[in-house]
């Protein structure tokens, strides 16, 4: 019996947003290398967008089409080097600068390769260097610092952090010094924090108490549970919520949902990955932060222009002027 192959292609574009909306965390350059299906030109059962383009999609079309549904800021994150010198090139670009901000940071996965360790951790899969790991880590932080200091448009140092999924204990040292390196340079250069946290809810906030948070620190794609949530408010993190917390299986993540104060609360896609429900791997684009808001309004049981208001003030109150 042949398996029926699994759909990727991109899902239907929501209806647009009543208020302008920001998705707090994309990796475009990701997006781009996801084309199968990319068109979006004319309308189909699945909403707008079966056609194809003649050509390879470009950021301008992913702009648009975040745009159509209201998305029409965003912050686009390059956390290796070759995905630095992406995003420092992109905000360069005036054709699509005015809707990004950036972000830079070595990924903490990222930096356990620059450091030489090649240790099977738990997610049981084996080290994958690439050439730009031959770059010391030192190096490596060294580039994030060049990037963000230079360029005024980057206003975010991330995503940083701790991922004990894919860390074994000689990673896991790695990833704390690299951790406490990117604070200190997001408190030196008065710049936005984004953490990555994932398996290691308590040693983050355990580093962050320790070193001294920066004033603005998001904790991107947020996965604790309502415990940690209550630990962000009492220190002022915010907390970014994906596709994730619209997943049937996700009543943590509701539950953190409803322990984040209002203030504190952003959206994001973490594009390509993580598409809201019920498009689960499919890829993702900044346009489907739009179904996620929806989501969201849904279970705080706010009106949905109420959401995006707030979470566009919050969103320029962070991060300044786009």
């Amino acid at each position: 019996m042949s398996r029926k192959r699994r759909d990727r292609s991109w899902p239907g574009v929501p209806e647009p947003l009543p208020h302008p909306l920001v998705d707090n965390h994309t990796h475009l350059d990701h997006v781009l290398e996801v084309t199968d299906g990319f068109g979006w030109r004319e309308r189909s059962a699945d909403g707008p967008g079966r056609a194809w383009l003649d050509r390879e999609p470009r950021v301008a079309d992913h702009l648009e089409l975040a745009a159509r549904t209201g998305v029409t800021r965003l912050v686009q994150i390059g956390c290796d080097l070759p995905a630095i010198a992406w995003t420092e090139r992109t905000l360069a670009d005036p054709a699509v600068a005015p809707a990004l901000l950036g972000g830079v940071a070595i990924h903490p996965n990222e930096a356990v390769l620059h450091a030489g360790v090649r240790e099977v951790a738990p997610d049981g899969l084996d080290p994958d260097p690439r050439p730009h790991h031959d770059v010391p880590l030192a190096d490596a932080i060294a580039e994030v610092a060049r990037v963000a200091a230079a360029d005024p448009r980057v206003r975010v140092i991330g995503e940083t952090g701790l991922d004990f999924f894919r860390a074994g204990e000689a990673g896991r040292a790695v990833q704390r010094e690299a951790f406490r390196a990117h604070i200190a340079l997001a408190k030196e250069l008065d710049l936005v924090l984004q953490i990555h946290d994932r398996d290691a809810h308590a040693e983050v906030v355990e580093v962050l108490l320790a070193d001294g948070a920066p004033p603005r620190t998001v904790f991107h794609c947020f996965s604790g549970d309502a415990e940690l949530a209550r630990t962000c408010a009492e220190h002022g993190w915010y907390a970014s919520f994906a596709g994730p917390v619209g997943y049937p299986g996700s009543a943590d993540l509701r539950a953190a949902l409803h322990a984040t104060p209002p203030g504190l609360l952003l959206l994001e896609t973490d594009a390509p990955y993580l598409p809201p429900h019920p498009w689960r791997g499919r890829p993702n684009g900044p346009y489907l932060v739009a179904e996620t808001a929806r989501q969201v309004a849904d279970e705080l049981g706010t009106a949905l222009e109420r959401l995006c208001e707030q979470v566009w003030r919050t969103s320029t109150e962070l991060y300044g002027p786009w």
